[in-house]
């Protein structure tokens, strides 16, 4: 009996000392805005996949923040792949697209420098920032994706931006009620993920 118990427990760690970890670099819509963590998607996605998931996003962070914390975070938490969510507060503050771009790339260049593996957010932005400014802003994350040769993912916001019973009243972040169907999207582009 004690044999059997000590098989599981040894099957159990090794496991999770296995099992793949996942950095997740993003702004509010990664950080539970206006609620509690324990409501938010990577919560709620930690408890049903075996990827480890850190979540460090910051509400309100730019892609100059997310660039000037990430060496630290990679140190810190030696992750084997990064989920990079971020330029959302760039777009409404109407960043110069060269910069966001710039940033972005260079968020990219550090994680493969620290041997890990980097996978992109397709981020949008509302249309009444206007069209040119809009498309040329969705455009840098397909172009990042090719030039790098990394994994786009698609927006998590895309079928939850156009629901109104989905957003809080500003218009920008998810509510309580979106946090479950944003973490099935998320579990089915992690199942399909690999890292390199």
């Amino acid at each position: 009996m004690m044999r059997i118990f000590f098989f599981i427990l040894f099957s159990l760690i090794s496991l999770t000392a296995s099992a793949q970890k996942i950095l997740i670099l993003g702004d509010s819509l990664s950080a539970a805005y206006g609620m509690k963590q324990q409501q938010g998607w990577p919560h709620l996605l930690q408890q049903r996949t075996q990827w480890q998931l850190v979540n460090a996003s910051i509400s309100g962070e730019t892609t100059a923040g997310g660039l000037a914390r990430l060496p630290a975070l990679l140190e810190q938490h030696q992750p084997d792949a990064v989920m990079i969510e971020l330029g959302g507060n760039d777009g409404l503050r109407g960043f110069a697209i060269n910069s966001v771009k710039s940033n972005l790339s260079e968020i990219i260049t550090l994680v493969q420098q620290h041997k890990a593996t980097p996978v992109l957010m397709q981020i949008r932005i509302p249309p009444n920032y206007g069209p040119r400014y809009g498309q040329q802003f969705s455009n840098i994350y397909p172009q990042l994706a090719e030039k790098h040769q990394i994994t786009l993912w698609p927006f998590f916001m895309d079928n939850i931006a156009t629901n109104q019973d989905l957003m809080l009243r500003d218009g920008i972040h998810p509510n309580i009620d979106a946090q479950p169907l944003i973490s099935d999207f998320m579990y089915n582009l992690l199942e399909k993920f690999q890292t390199e």
